[in-house]
């Protein structure tokens, strides 16, 4: 009896065996996966195909199969190595060359998918208007930044505070700037683009002189900006972006001395220039684009460097939410790479409309963003900077996008004995700043 019933079971089990391996084969996987194709069941043919994976079936039909499910889902980040997989072996089919082209676009990288489109039929090139080199798209923003507590701050007694008696105390009031901003971008061949901006500020401050009495005049900074970023992909998907940016302008004080007839002031205008060279570059592993950021700097006469690392999520495996915690180290010529800053960024798209978000918390003082596009080359220091940035479409090629910008700014009432400083108090304002600016695509 016991003989018997080991009998039964070995039968079952070699029963179970030749079952499984008839249901998993080529022809049954081919047949299954076209008819959840067929009838739109995307889930069902996304678990199905991860399943005969799993008992090693795997063609070129099931990963366009599996590819598509994701793209009608609009998990385009998942559904690109499916594509890029089948590309691969077979790079012929219009339509696949079109789904792993849009995929990527959709995905935000499309970088990656000019360099794909190069390969492509020229029916294709044509049908979605590639060119290997062409403009892409220009913007033109400006914006208005202001000190609310500037009235406060006019009628301060730093001079009472610190008890300056025959010294010298002064101070530089931010009231508010206007600049201007250009934007180019143009795709030299593909997988290769650059990207192009120049800013221009008008800076108004007022600088309060206590020394024996209080004197005022108001000064003003003209600053100019050229950004210079090329960038492109190495390989499949290693994005590399190094950039150049050069400030240069000129500012006015008035310098106080002392002359036969008592004091006098006399007007300086002092030149100044800063540069940043960075380096970044990213990749992306499905739902997450890790990257990292070099930056060298020379602001204020001051050189340092700066380094930050950063991970994006994508939790719905597209651009319509996305995540980017940032932490940024500092390097001065009296330490090593020491903690900065922390940011977290973001975004995320309610039919047409787009916010993206922004969050810095540190030691902001020369301080590079992002990119190296936007520099803390103002006087004094910050802790803490918030974005937002709402982008919408106006027709077909255009886009609106008004921002916000709330900053707290840290600057000094300095004291001069005999020329040199002997003492000084820190105050604090918040900086607000509205921006508005459109963009099209060429």
């Amino acid at each position: 009896m016991p003989k018997r019933i080991g009998l039964t079971i070995l039968l079952f089990l070699f029963l179970y065996s030749v079952s499984a391996q008839e249901k998993w084969n080529y022809p049954n996987v081919d047949r299954k996966s076209y008819e959840l194709y067929e009838q739109q069941k995307w889930l069902e043919l996304i678990d199905y195909s991860a399943a005969a994976r799993k008992n090693g079936i795997d063609f070129f039909y099931l990963q366009v199969r599996t590819g598509i499910a994701f793209y009608n889902l609009e998990k385009y980040n998942k559904s690109i190595p499916y594509f890029r997989k089948a590309w691969e072996a077979d790079n012929s089919q219009e339509w696949l060359q079109e789904y792993l082209y849009y995929s990527l676009v959709f995905a935000g990288r499309s970088l990656e998918a000019s360099k794909i489109a190069r390969h492509f039929s020229e029916s294709l090139k044509r049908k979605i208007d590639f060119q290997n080199s062409q403009a892409i798209y220009a913007a033109v923003e400006i914006g208005y930044s202001f000190n609310p507590d500037l009235d406060k701050l006019k009628e301060n007694t730093f001079d009472k505070d610190l008890n300056i008696e025959n010294d010298y105390g002064e101070a530089f009031i931010f009231k508010n700037y206007l600049f201007e901003s250009v934007d180019f971008n143009h795709r030299v061949i593909p997988g290769f683009v650059i990207n192009h901006n120049f800013t221009h500020l008008n800076v108004n401050r007022l600088q309060q002189v206590d020394w024996g009495q209080r004197y005022t005049f108001d000064t003003k900074t003209n600053q100019n900006q050229y950004f210079f970023n090329p960038y492109f992909v190495l390989g499949k998907k290693i994005h590399l972006s190094p950039s150049i940016n050069l400030t240069w302008g000129n500012f006015n004080y008035f310098s106080g001395a002392i002359s036969n007839t008592g004091q006098i002031f006399r007007e300086v205008d002092y030149k100044f220039s800063d540069y940043i060279f960075s380096v970044s570059a990213w990749t992306y592993f499905g739902n997450i684009a890790p990257g990292a950021e070099i930056n060298f700097a020379n602001i204020y006469d001051t050189g340092f460097s700066q380094l930050s690392g950063w991970i994006t999520f994508y939790p719905l495996s597209n651009t319509k939410l996305y995540i980017t915690p940032r932490v940024y180290f500092k390097n001065t010529s009296e330490s090593g790479f020491d903690y900065n800053t922390f940011g977290i960024s973001g975004g995320f798209q309610l039919s047409q409309l787009h916010f993206y978000g922004q969050y810095l918390n540190g030691d902001m003082k020369n301080f590079v963003e992002p990119g190296g596009y936007v520099i803390a080359n103002f006087p004094g220091r910050s802790e803490q900077k918030i974005l937002a940035s709402l982008y919408f479409p106006t027709g077909k090629k255009y886009r609106f996008v008004v921002r916000y910008i709330n900053q707290d700014i840290f600057e000094k009432y300095n004291v001069y004995s005999n020329g040199i400083l002997n003492n000084s108090l820190e105050y604090k304002y918040i900086k607000h700043t509205l921006t508005a600016g459109l963009s099209w695509n060429f």
